[in-house]
């Protein structure tokens, strides 16, 4: 088979990881426990799809094509509310809505690189961002990370060449969990900006911060638009990853070049998805607040529970958002682990080996745990069942 662009990348983890399903019955006194996706299962709240069906029935404009940056009053809706938040500038203009947080990524490697240029980004990684990069023909270049799973913009200073084109983070980390401090994410900026890249800082998982305020001050530099370019899901804070909604902040010239490779893929976002993420803004700030402090007692649960797994060997690396990441004590690699779990403990997880370099051999101890929607008491359970396992 000819070489391509999809085949310079790996198969996508989630759909790998689901395939370990087939054929293992999971009896009804040990269910399955699904850890391995960090995406809600459960539809957006009532009020929301009554509010989405009348949108169906009466608004025709929902059934056409719309704008290819947006329909007009999300994108000034995000850029008042995101002023607000971070204390800054931002203009309607200045924001782009996106078919998700994924094609919002993919949209400004589109605009700023080319074959053959790299991207920085600390591992373990997002892996639909190092698998977008390869299709795109660019490099992604490993940024281990320090204590506490926090990068160092010092260290990342070394890794910059003249090919180099941005500093890619995720905050409330993704596979990690751990939330990167405001001081952290201003020394990569002050990186970028010294350095002439951009700094993309994705905060898909920021309603879900356990922090107050602003968890950084990026936006409050009036020239943000040189250095940061912002990525946002709605997919999370609304249940709406069905819909695929997501957000790109950053400068006019570069939204403009994006809008060339978004119209080539989607011509607009999902017009019913833009307008329920809107009706979200407006209507469900108390329920996101609630859904904020559930996601934060389940943080609590993983710390509650954590010390019978480190009596076992297990290390907590990190836990936040949706995520808890965690070093396993067993002598076996992590991807035969994980397939391991789903037969003999019944757990559905991902192994450090999807988040890594195939070469860097930390991933083969790592796990990730997805547990935005397991509650207190699945939670408990999957602990009991990794405490118990027997290798």
């Amino acid at each position: 088979m000819t070489r391509t662009r999809t085949s310079s990348t790996f198969s996508p983890p989630v759909m790998e990881a689901r395939r370990w399903l087939e054929g293992v019955a999971h009896p009804a006194d040990r269910p399955l426990l699904n850890v391995s996706q960090a995406a809600p299962v459960d539809p957006p709240p009532a009020a929301m799809r009554n509010a989405m069906a009348d949108i169906i029935r009466d608004d025709a404009e929902a059934h056409l094509y719309g704008a290819v940056l947006g329909l007009p009053a999300l994108r000034a809706a995000v850029a008042d509310r995101w002023s607000v938040a971070y204390g800054g500038q931002i203009s309607a203009d200045q924001v782009a809505i996106t078919s998700g947080c994924n094609q919002a990524f993919a949209a400004a490697i589109a605009a700023l690189c080319t074959e053959g240029d790299n991207v920085i980004i600390p591992v373990p990684y997002y892996f639909n961002h190092r698998m977008w990069l390869d299709m795109a023909g660019v490099d992604t270049v490993p940024l281990q990370v320090g204590p506490g799973m926090i990068p160092d913009a010092d260290v990342a200073a070394q890794l910059i060449t003249s090919k180099t084109r941005a500093i890619a983070l995720v905050s409330p980390n993704n596979p990690a969990g751990v939330e990167y401090p405001a001081e952290t994410l201003q020394a990569f900026a002050d990186l970028a900006r010294s350095r002439g890249i951009r700094l993309i800082v994705d905060e898909t998982y920021r309603d879900f911060d356990s922090r107050t305020g602003a968890p950084h001050p990026l936006f409050a530099d009036p020239t943000w638009s040189n250095t940061l370019i912002h990525l946002y899901s709605f997919s999370k804070a609304y249940r709406l990853t069905g819909h695929r909604v997501g957000a790109i902040v950053a400068d006019m010239a570069l939204l403009a070049e994006a809008e060339k490779f978004l119209d080539t893929v989607t011509i607009c976002p999902n017009q019913l998805g833009q307008r329920a993420a809107l009706w979200g803004m407006v209507h469900l700030s108390d329920w996101l607040a609630d859904e904020r402090l559930e996601i934060l007692d389940r943080r609590a649960a993983i710390a509650d529970h954590f010390p019978k797994l480190a009596a076992k060997g297990w290390v907590l690396l990190g836990c936040g958002a949706y995520f808890a990441y965690m070093q396993h004590p067993f002598d076996i690699p992590s991807d035969q682990l994980a397939q391991r779990l789903v037969t003999e403990a019944g757990i559905l997880a991902l192994p450090g080996t999807m988040f890594m370099p195939s070469e860097d051999p930390a991933g083969q101890r790592q796990l990730r745990i997805a547990f935005a929607n397991v509650d207190r008491a699945g939670i408990k359970t999957l602990f009991d069942r990794l405490e118990n396992l027997i290798l």
